[in-house]
Order: C-alpha cells, then sequence, then structure tokens
C-alpha cells in the first residue's frame, strides 16, 4: 500500500526576529505542550533537533527535559538530526561542521542514548557538497534540506548526493515547506495527496513553525479523521529515518554530483562583521588547540578541555543559520558579535598559556638586543613575513632614529621598520617587519638588535610618468598615481591582470539582506574614484601639508607599501597595497568608511583570463563555482584557472565569502546596505516608508586579501596552506624569557607539500589526541606524520578530497585511525 510519512516537527529559531532569550522561552511553551500531545495521542510522534534547544529546557524547566527523556525511551518524542544547531551551510569550514555534529551528538548520546541516522537542516540557505563526505563519516546515511525550493538540474526530490571523494547519501527535499498554518495541516495533506497520484511514498512535514508552535489538538484530531479516509494511502506519524527506510525499498535513487545552491546569495555578503568575527573565532579556536596540544604532548601543560568547549560553544551558536547569513534584527547582530568576542577573550587567554609553555628553554637574551619568539603552529616549514612590535629600553629624544634588525642564530635577516600602531611622535615603540621560515610546530627564536641612524630612511620609490613601477626578478607591479588602482601585475614575465584592478564598484541593491528576488548583482552604479589631494590630505587627517593621494608610505629590504584614498558620494576608502621584494603574493587591504543605502560594495579584479573555470574552497573540498556572474559562496580563497593557458590566479581573504565572476573579471563582495531582517511580502514597500530606520554595515570595515599567481598545478597545490597560513597566523610576541626550563623542538610534521592537519586536539572522550588530515586537490598522495617527542614516524596515505582522523595515544606511544567523531 503506498505510505505517507507525517514529519511533525515545530521549526524554532533561537535568533531571528528575536533574541535568545525569546527563543528560549518559546522553546519551553513549545516543548511543553508538544509533550502534552505525545502522551494524549496514541500513535503520534513528535520530532526535535538542535541540542541548543535541550539545553535550555534542561536548564530552565528540568521537569519537562525529564518528561521528553521519558518520551524518548517510549518512541513517542524523536531526537531528530542530532545537531548542536542548525547552522549555515555555506560559511562553516569543515572543521566546523564537524565540531556541529560531535557537540549534538555527544549531547543527545549522553541525555537519550540517541543517534539519528538522518540529518536535517530545513532552513538553511543552501548546502555545500562537502557536508557529504562529512555526514557519512559522522555515521549518516541521509539527509533533509528545503532551499534553494527550486534547483535546475536536481533529479528528483528524492536523489542520492555524491560528495567530492565519490561517497553518497540519500537526500529529501522538502516540497511545501518545513511547516504549516495553524489548523491547515490536513489541508496541506490532502493537497499533497491529489498531486501526487502516481507517487507510492511520500514524506510531509507539519506543525506551526519559525517561532516554535508545533502540533495543536485541533491539526491532530483532523488527521485522525484523514487517516480513515479512503483515499488509498496509509498515513502514518513518523521519523525521518522511518521515510528513508521505505522510500529506499521502494525506489532506485538518481544521482547528483553539486553544491545546492544557490539560495538567498545577499546572505553571502550581509552583516560582514558577523562573517569575520566568525572567521577569527575559527582561526583561534583550531590554532589555540593545536598550540595547547603541543605544549600539553611536550612541556606537560594541563589541557584546559573545558574552557576550549566554552568557545567553541560561542562558536557554533554563531553559525546559526540566521546570525551567520547576517539576517537577524540589529539586537540580534550585537548580541551574536558579543558572543564571538566571549569565545575570542577565552582563546587570548589560553593561547598565551600554551604560548609561555612552549617559551621553556629559550635563552636569556645579551644586553641590547630584544627577542621575538614566533610559534608556528603548522606542521609544515612556513615562509612568512614577520611583524611585531616591541619597546625601546629608553625612550630616545636626540634627532636620531632607531632601527631595528632581526638577526636568527647571528644571520642577519631582511628587516624593515614600520610605522607602528601607537601615533605617539617619539622614537621609543618600535614594529620591524622581517622575513623567516619557521620551523614546522615549534617556537622559533629571533633577536633585533638597534642600528642608530640620523633618519628613518625615505621611500626609494617614486612616481614616474604618472605611476609607480615596482620590480623585482620575479615580480612587476604598476600603480597608476592618477587613479589609485593597478594597471599591471606581472609574474614570472607573464602578465596576469588587466589595467584599472581593485577598482571599487559600486552596484545596485536594496533593503532586503536575503535577496530573494535575485541570484546575481549585475548593475554598476557608481565607483570609488581616487580624491583630489587637498581632499585625501583632509580625510587622512594631515594638517601641516598636502599630500598626494597615491603615496608611497613604506619602502625598505622586505616591502614597498603604497597607499590611496578614494571617495564616493558620502563613503570613503584607503586602498593599501603590500608589495614584497622577494615572492610574487600582493597582499591589499581595504579600509571603508560605508555611508550608502541600497547598493553593494564590490572590488573587482580583471584578469586577462577570459573563459576560465571559477572554483572556491569550501567545507572539505573545492566548489566549482558558476563564471557567469551568479553570486557565488566560498571560503578561504577562490582561483580562476585556464587549463589551455596553464595560468591560474588565486585570491585569498580573511573573512570575506561572496563573489562572482564573469569575463575573466573577479568581483569580491565586500559590502552591503541592506536593512536589518527585511524582505518582499506582496506588493508592499521592503521597509516602512514613515521613519529613519538603520541600515546594515554602516561606519569603517576593513578587509585583507592575498592574491598569487602562476601555473594551474603550482597554485592548486600551494593555495590551502597558504590560506591557513594567512587565517591561523603564526603568533609573535617580544619576551625576554628567563632562560630556564627545557627547550622543545617540532611537536609534529607532515613531510609533503600539500596535505593539512585541520585539527590537533584532545579526543571528545578519554586523554589521547585527535590529528585530524585532509587531502585539499583531488589527487591521492601519502605523507608522514613525525612525532619526535614519541619516536613516532607513520606513513599515511589519503585519496583525493579525503578527510582520514587519527588518534594518538600517549601512554602506548601509538598513532592509529580512528572515526571522524573519535570515538
Amino acid at each position: 500500500m503506498k505510505r505517507l510519512h507525517l514529519l511533525s516537527n515545530a521549526h524554532l529559531d533561537p535568533v531571528w526576529q528575536w533574541e535568545w532569550e525569546e527563543g528560549a522561552a518559546a522553546a519551553v511553551s513549545t516543548f511543553r505542550a508538544a509533550a502534552d500531545f505525545c502522551e494524549e495521542y496514541d500513535g503520534y510522534i513528535f520530532n526535535h533537533n538542535e541540542a541548543i534547544l535541550y539545553k535550555w529546557i534542561e536548564e530552565y524547566e528540568p521537569a519537562l527535559f525529564t518528561r521528553i527523556q521519558g518520551l524518548v525511551r517510549a518512541g513517542k518524542w524523536h531526537i531528530m538530526g542530532g545537531w548542536y544547531l542548525q547552522p549555515d551551510c555555506n560559511m562553516p569550514s569543515g572543521e566546523s561542521f564537524v565540531r556541529q555534529i560531535a557537540a549534538g551528538r555527544n549531547y543527545f548520546r549522553e541525555k537519550f542514548g540517541a543517534e539519528p541516522r538522518t540529518a536535517i537542516n530545513f532552513d538553511s540557505f543552501g548546502h555545500t557538497r562537502g557536508l557529504v563526505q562529512i555526514m557519512r563519516l559522522a555515521g549518516y546515511d541521509s539527509y533533509i534540506f528545503m532551499r534553494p525550493e527550486s534547483l535546475e538540474g536536481l533529479p528528483a526530490d528524492d536523489f542520492l548526493w555524491q560528495g567530492f571523494n565519490g561517497t553518497e547519501i540519500a537526500v529529501h527535499k522538502i516540497s511545501g515547506g518545513y511547516n504549516s498554518q495553524l489548523g491547515k495541516s490536513h489541508e496541506k495533506i490532502r493537497a499533497w495527496i491529489e498531486e501526487h497520484p502516481a507517487e507510492e511514498v511520500g514524506l510531509i512535514l507539519w506543525g506551526v513553525g519559525n517561532h516554535g508552535g508545533g502540533p495543536s489538538r485541533y491539526d491532530l484530531d483532523r488527521i485522525a479523521e484523514l487517516m480513515q479516509e479512503p483515499h488509498g494511502w496509509e498515513i502514518v506519524h513518523a521519523t525521518p529515518e522511518q521515510y528513508f527506510d521505505d522510500l529506499q525499498q521502494r525506489k532506485k535513487l538518481p544521482s547528483y554530483e553539486r553544491d545546492l545552491q544557490p539560495r538567498f546569495v545577499g546572505c553571502y555578503t550581509s552583516m560582514i562583521r558577523i562573517k569575520q568575527k566568525h572567521r577569527r573565532l575559527e582561526n583561534e579556536l583550531f590554532m589555540t588547540e593545536k598550540m595547547l596540544s603541543a605544549a600539553a604532548l611536550q612541556s606537560g601543560l594541563a589541557y584546559p578541555r573545558a574552557e576550549l568547549q566554552e568557545a567553541q560553544q560561542d562558536l557554533l551558536t554563531g553559525q546559526f543559520h540566521d546570525i551567520l547569513p547576517g539576517s537577524s534584527v540589529q539586537a540580534a547582530e550585537e548580541a551574536s558579535l558579543r558572543l564571538f568576542d566571549h569565545g575570542l577573550e577565552i582563546l587570548s587567554r589560553l593561547k598565551a598559556r600554551a604560548f609561555f609553555a612552549l617559551a621553556a628553554g629559550q635563552p636569556k637574551a645579551p644586553l641590547g638586543e630584544y627577542p621575538v619568539l614566533v610559534y608556528n603552529p603548522h606542521p609544515y616549514p612556513v615562509k612568512t613575513t614577520v611583524e611585531c612590535e616591541f619597546m625601546l629600553e629608553d625612550q630616545n629624544w636626540a634627532e636620531q632614529f632607531s632601527m631595528p634588525a632581526a638577526y636568527q642564530e647571528g644571520r642577519r635577516l631582511p628587516s624593515q621598520p614600520e610605522k607602528e600602531a601607537s601615533n605617539l611622535n617619539l622614537d621609543w615603540r618600535k614594529r620591524i617587519i622581517f622575513e623567516a621560515e619557521l620551523a614546522p610546530m615549534a617556537m622559533n627564536r629571533f633577536d633585533c638588535r638597534i642600528e642608530m641612524l640620523e633618519a628613518k630612511p625615505a621611500p626609494a620609490l617614486q612616481s614616474e610618468a604618472g605611476s609607480f613601477l615596482f620590480e623585482t626578478e620575479e615580480l612587476r607591479v604598476r600603480i597608476n598615481a592618477l587613479t589609485g588602482r593597478m594597471d599591471e601585475y606581472t609574474v614570472h614575465g607573464i602578465s596576469y591582470l588587466k589595467p584599472d584592478s581593485f577598482a571599487s564598484l559600486i552596484m545596485e541593491d536594496n533593503e532586503d539582506p536575503w535577496r530573494m528576488d535575485t541570484d546575481c548583482f549585475p548593475n554598476i552604479v557608481g565607483r570609488f574614484e581616487l580624491m583630489e589631494a587637498e581632499q585625501g590630505t583632509s580625510f587622512s587627517g594631515v594638517k601641516h601639508t598636502v599630500l598626494p593621494s597615491v603615496r608611497v608610505i613604506e619602502d625598505g629590504e622586505v616591502r614597498t607599501v603604497i597607499e590611496a584614498v578614494f571617495r564616493y558620494q558620502d563613503s570613503f576608502l584607503c586602498q593599501t597595497y603590500k608589495l614584497p621584494k622577494r615572492g610574487t603574493e600582493i597582499e591589499v587591504q581595504v579600509k571603508v568608511y560605508w555611508n550608502e543605502k541600497d547598493r553593494m560594495l564590490k572590488l573587482s579584479i580583471p584578469t586577462v583570463i577570459p573563459q576560465g573555470a571559477y572554483r572556491g574552497q569550501t567545507a572539505y573540498g573545492i566548489s566549482e563555482l558558476a563564471a557567469n556572474g551568479q553570486e557565488c559562496v566560498a571560503q578561504r580563497w577562490v582561483a580562476l584557472e585556464s587549463a589551455a593557458a596553464d595560468m591560474a590566479v588565486t585570491c585569498i581573504n580573511n573573512g570575506q565569502y561572496g563573489s562572482d565572476c564573469q569575463n575573466g573579471e573577479i568581483r569580491l563582495s565586500l559590502l552591503r546596505s541592506a536593512g536589518y531582517c527585511a524582505h518582499p511580502i506582496l506588493d508592499r514597500p521592503i521597509v516602512v516608508q514613515d521613519r529613519f530606520l538603520p541600515r546594515i554595515d554602516q561606519g569603517e570595515r576593513n578587509f585583507t586579501f592575498w592574491l598569487n599567481a602562476g601555473t594551474v598545478s603550482a597554485r592548486r597545490e600551494a593555495i590551502d596552506r597558504e590560506a591557513t597560513v594567512h587565517n591561523e597566523q603564526p603568533f609573535a610576541l617580544s619576551f625576554f624569557p628567563h632562560g630556564g626550563g627545557k627547550a622543545v623542538g617540532t611537536a609534529l610534521e607532515l613531510d609533503d607539500q600539500v596535505i593539512q592537519m585541520t585539527a590537533f586536539k584532545q579526543l571528545e572522550q578519554g586523554d589521547g589526541y585527535a590529528i585530524r588530515l585532509f587531502e585539499p586537490t583531488g589527487i591521492g598522495r601519502t605523507t608522514t606524520v613525525r612525532i619526535p617527542a614519541l619516536q613516532i614516524e607513520q606513513q599515511v596515505e589519503l585519496q583525493g578530497f579525503e578527510i582520514k582522523t587519527l588518534k594518538l595515544d600517549l601512554k602506548a606511544g601509538k598513532l592509529t585511525a580512528t572515526t571522524l567523531l573519535e570515538a
């Protein structure tokens, strides 16, 4: 007989048009009513997910929590999904998804003995293909989603979704919404039956949702009556797992091999402060875990599991699908920024604890030298530019300049001074920039010496014929002195960019933070233009001279730094180019003072690759992105490649996700100016028209990008590690060690050039450690894991895009394979 599975739920956003306290209140009342109905109606099953909601019930109404535990044991209440919450499924890193699942799984196993097999993200705005392998390794065999509601090329509402590494999971796309209006559920069911006469099995989600609600007595009574009607269907209250078990016995499912995108493309950029703080908290959590694990392994430091879990909980909460995408009210935005800051403050203290433990055994500094210690948290050597500030032993009031130079084991390194953060116009505080190669996962020692000069050296690079031409053996860059934009970027004699690169474009937009009405932002309505010298000088806060609006502000042995200032209507922008004396990677910083309405800001990078493949990092994989002007989402990097020309341009970011690409032009999405929590309803104005309404992302915002180019294979193999190093930056601190203790070397090392270590942390359960490895190019390869302190040297093979988790047993001194959730 044909069977229709009814999935009763109460979709409840912890935060959206309300703050979390109201979300908690709604959870308590919704769960209380659902428990009453479970006890009253035979055969009825209530389904709900999200550990965060259950934790609120446990804390705020423990008697209800005990009732729910009993209903779960009786099979009347089903723990659905099993994640910490329903996160955004585009922007969290692959490791963040692992933590979302692990936190939920551990909680539901401990409190309810439940381990769901079907993952659910009903309301998330698109889904990365990287989820497939993660869910499979976490014990899931099926998945339910709703958005995007329609997707070109999707073969059916039920299909097998194939991940980057070839693994598959059964998927159901919800039709008709994840909820129902109060008292209307029987009408929704009847309509589905009439519209699907040829189906043998179906799934309908019902229950009042978004602010909770769930079932009602009227709905349950009408459904009971409908079950008895002669319509040829067996209608049953069910769980997701029951539906998929029935489905796969009846149907052979077609396959689908892409991301489930796009949907609500404005959310890739709205509330950029939230997105940047989220990225920073991700980076700091994973980096601090690595440092603490090394310190525990090498120095005996106690691993602070509880404090790390508190910071991780802040991260997981902030990934909720109405927080991270920027679709909440302003009060929720401010609360979420506080949440991220809370996690960052915890991690800053833990990172310092690890750093000082790892600094043990460093010798005392000789008289007149200033030590700089740099910890590299990555299991491979890192060539980098170190930036660190320190204080001279005394103020220098003479008309001289104290020139710092960095040394390593007596060898002078390319070094230069740059403007320190302080604005005291006195030779006292120093900021040194120097080139170094850092040993893998180890403390690296440098010593700064002072050379007295009559004055700080003036920049050598000057404007000639209307441009600043920067040249080394490897790199040629031309900055136009009349426009402030980059007119040439040539690497090893090959030009990769067209003139007028890094223009800041103003795009037509509207008040809707989701942008429910479009998948692209095609219309340019203006651009930031270079300010006249007097205006640019005033904007710069300078009053004793007139500055050109494009100028060299730093120049030395390490790099040349060029600054340009621009204006568009009521907004201002300062753009900085950092050009290396060695290497080909340039850094571009953009500081925006944004005061526009219904506009989007994009940064244009026109390449010479007209019909290239556009790709971007996603959760444990690489997304093949649209190159037709459609707005796309990626994580730490994007790349435009031409296999025919063997050319690739890559761009790394530190907290920016949206972009588009067309005709060889990459356009990075920086800012929007939408309203808070506003979207089209019928033919009404998007926002009310009778008062002042604040807009998202007004004021100062900052961005950093790292651009590089080369052959396709070289860029593919290097980009993922480069992006990791720029996001999880080695930690530098000027510190005078006492000379005691025992120095420690490399904690852990990988001997290949590509494979990533995405996590090094204490196991979820027990005292051992988890090491998570990932192959980021799609080509299988082998690495050797070395842990010198335990005399471990073990070869590990990974297939393309494979995630592999290893368990480090300190007592046995062994490294063995374990599950993704470290069971």
